[in-house]
């Protein structure tokens, strides 16, 4: 049956199976462990000769439905939930890189993929280099012989740049690398991993597909796309051997996930499932009230500017009409002259949380120069388009009216 189902219906039946006494929510499988009535048959599925569960380290019948519904949505053969989103971007860079590889990166990257590509994998031998997404030549041109990934965000966040991630596609499949796309801003609904021409496509699941700001999460999609059977890639040679398509996913989880054990807990995964059922529904009304507040601010005297794809005269507004279907996604940032006067407007606000997340229904707001970007130097910071009097808008699902009048009452107190 869903092979037959739209995506709206996918986001409520898909990967579901029935639960106990036929209900119809997944279960929450609250186990460490699962115990079998042989020694055969745990050597059996320890050996990949069967299917089961057998830690939940590994894998969880909870969290096993939430990835194969994730898979679906994104037109993966697979998928691996994970404890975070930088835990889903960790392993599945892991997967693919090794000592002295390296990676080709976006330079408008979340705050935390950026310490992670810049510092953290940097202690282990793998170097990662940035480059203008826009610049398809520029792209083109830092292929060297060491790369061996290039990864870009869907929408970068918070520069809100967008990239052409098929023209991208192209690029990194022309010079024999797979593509890697973090699309935690867009999610599946605005355009999944199949539409795009991406390879691995990472969420944080914490934000929009939790919906509610209630667990953390996140999830690798392997969408079985790339060829690992090359000599760039020795290390997937046993793997492609046996699993093909899922040569990815296969080491992904039997090595890396495994072994640094950043694993999804079944009651996140079940928090999970329940917000994912809601997702077309909520990022209708995110990305509608998205740019509502995007024109109003950008009518507003005490305004400098305003920074969202869907804006009429944005750079992004081509790109981003081509790739998401006149759909802009919830967040935007804007800018009042100075940091303090940004300090101000945030003071001001009544409906709108000040807080470090994005895709929940309220609408937050942050200073990310102050806060998730602070440890950067001017130069990181101007890379990731972060200025000194950015506040980012992750718009909620309020009614925007309320949204519109919270911040007119503190722009007006300026």
């Amino acid at each position: 049956m869903e092979k037959t189902l739209r995506f709206d219906s996918l986001l409520v039946h898909g990967g579901l199976e029935a639960g106990p006494a036929g209900a119809t929510s997944v279960p929450i499988v609250q186990s460490s462990s699962f115990a079998y009535k042989s020694a055969e048959e745990l050597e059996d599925v320890f050996r990949g000769r069967a299917v089961g569960q057998v830690y939940t380290r590994i894998g969880n019948p909870t969290t096993e439905s939430l990835e194969r519904r994730l898979a679906l949505l994104d037109g993966g053969v697979a998928a691996i939930a994970t404890a975070s989103g930088m835990a889903a971007i960790t392993t599945a860079v892991l997967t693919i890189l090794r000592a002295g590889d390296e990676i080709l990166s976006s330079s408008s990257l979340f705050g935390g993929t950026f310490s992670l590509f810049r510092d953290t994998l940097s202690n282990y031998g793998i170097t990662a280099r940035f480059v203008n997404p826009l610049d398809l030549e520029a792209v083109r041109a830092g292929v060297n012989e060491r790369t061996r990934l290039l990864f870009v965000e869907t929408i970068g966040n918070p520069k809100l740049d967008v990239p052409d991630i098929p023209a991208l596609a192209a690029i990194a499949h022309e010079a024999g690398l797979p593509l890697m796309v973090d699309a935690t801003v867009t999610t599946p609904y605005l355009a999944n991993g199949a539409a795009l021409g991406a390879d691995i496509v990472i969420h944080s699941t914490s934000k929009y597909i939790n919906g509610s700001g209630t667990s953390i999460g996140g999830v690798i999609i392997d969408r079985g796309s790339f060829d690992w059977d090359s000599p760039a890639f020795p290390h997937f040679e046993q793997f492609h051997k046996k699993y093909r398509a899922f040569a990815f996913s296969a080491r992904a989880r039997k090595l890396v996930h495994k072994d640094v054990g950043a694993c999804a807990a079944p009651m996140n995964s079940f928090l999970l499932t329940e917000g994912i059922q809601t997702l077309a529904l909520r990022m209708d009304r995110h990305c509608e009230n998205a740019l509502k507040l995007a024109r109003f601010l950008s009518n507003h005297n005490k305004v400098s500017w305003v920074n969202y794809p869907g804006l009429e005269d944005s750079p992004q507004h081509e790109v981003a009409s081509r790739l998401y279907g006149g759909r802009y996604g919830g967040l935007l940032t804007f800018g009042t002259g100075d940091k303090a006067s940004a300090f101000r407007v945030i003071n001001g606000l009544r409906l709108a949380k000040n807080l470090a997340n994005i895709g929940d229904a309220k609408t937050l707001v942050i200073h990310p120069a102050s806060t998730i970007c602070c440890d950067y130097s001017p130069e990181e910071k101007g890379l990731m388009g972060v200025t000194e009097d950015l506040i980012r808008v992750s718009v909620g699902i309020e009614d925007g009216e309320d949204i519109v009048e919270d911040f007119k009452r503190a722009l007006d107190g300026l």
